[in-house]
């Protein structure tokens, strides 16, 4: 899968001068902050970018041809010049990757989603305006419908998103002694049991890693996994890199118990603003049979870059949701590592 569609929508509100685009903007960014969303926000200035003060050092270098990030205490700038890389397209999509929304001011000749806001004389929207989905009076309440507009866009992106549920296959198994996802409970292998729990909510299961798999499995895609990284992580990046626009469930293939009724809760678990989403089982949160969303793969990256080989850390991020399973699904989630595990599963 090579999806290059943009992970977050996009919302562009365009209108004529004095149609109060800027101040609608403004003030519908905090209403979408408080809802725990990233918002980014696009502006096309037909005077020019006015980003430094000429003959500070940074200017000095962007003028001597360089291209030049501006790192703060609590802000960060990038100033590059107008290439293929700063196209609107890439702008949107590079956005998309850390933020949940993007919202464009202008941009009316674009083909955006588009809101048309209406100026105090009435006049209408050229007709060259393409995908313009509803027009904003002057007067009313156009800050609520426009806050209305936009979330209804998110949740519409969030249930168009593909799911690809992930097995990972790719273990030494040593506590266990042979390849897990093999042993067998009740007449079918645990990995055959996890594919079985996925498949009906998911638009596809891939396996994650190199290990051996039953007769039953062999058809499925497999992912080699990612230079680099070991352990889960390898293979959750393979599944990132390779569906960069869809959602993630990854399993362990050592889940005896998974059943449907575990996947139905966690895919209801997904809302707008949450990256990841991290079952919490007592104390501990479980980052295997989790869901990982588009906007994580960066978190995801940055931890391997650090060394890190377990995914749990991003429990760290304010983007990553951690809800206590229900008592009635705890089991879902219990690993056959050891035999005396598998003993145990098997038992029940």
């Amino acid at each position: 899968m090579t999806s290059h569609s943009k992970i977050a929508p996009v919302v562009a509100f365009c209108g004529w001068s004095g149609s109060g685009k800027t101040f609608l903007i403004e003030a519908l960014i905090p209403r979408l902050t408080a809802r725990g969303l990233a918002v980014a926000v696009v502006k096309h200035d037909a005077h020019g970018v006015q980003l430094d003060t000429p003959g500070k050092d940074s200017d000095r270098f962007f003028r001597a041809g360089a291209g030049v990030a501006l790192r703060g205490a609590d802000e960060f700038a990038w100033r590059t010049r107008p290439s293929e890389a700063t196209s609107l397209e890439r702008t949107l999509r590079t956005l998309g990757r850390c933020h949940d929304v993007v919202l464009v001011e202008g941009h009316k000749e674009t083909p955006l989603f588009k809101v048309w806001l209406s100026s105090r004389d009435g006049a209408p929207p050229p007709s060259m305006v393409e995908n313009l989905v509803e027009e904003l009076p002057w007067e009313g309440e156009r800050l609520e419908r426009a806050e209305s507009i936009v979330l209804t866009r998110l949740e519409h992106s969030l249930k168009a998103r593909p799911i690809i549920g992930g097995i990972l296959v790719g273990g030494a198994s040593r506590r266990m002694g042979r390849p897990k996802q093999l042993l067998e409970i009740a007449g079918r292998s645990m990995a055959e049991r996890v594919a079985g729990a996925l498949e009906p909510h998911v638009d596809e299961v891939v396996l994650l890693g190199s290990g051996p798999v039953g007769k039953s499995l062999i058809g499925l895609r497999r992912l080699v996994d990612a230079a680099g990284p070991s352990g889960p992580m390898a293979g959750i990046l393979a599944a990132m890199r390779w569906a960069p626009s869809a959602t993630l469930i990854i399993g362990a293939c050592d889940h005896p118990h998974i059943e449907g009724e575990a996947v139905r809760w966690l895919l209801g678990q997904r809302r707008p603003g949450r990256w990841a989403v991290m079952p919490t089982l007592g104390a501990g949160v479980e980052p295997l049979f989790a869901i990982y969303e588009p906007q994580a793969a960066e978190l995801i990256e940055d931890l391997a870059a650090a060394g890190t080989s377990a995914p749990r850390f991003l429990v760290d991020s304010p983007r990553t949701a951690t809800p206590q399973v229900p008592e009635n699904l705890r089991r879902c989630w219990f690993n056959a590592n050891t035999p005396r595990d598998l003993a145990t599963a098997q038992e029940d």
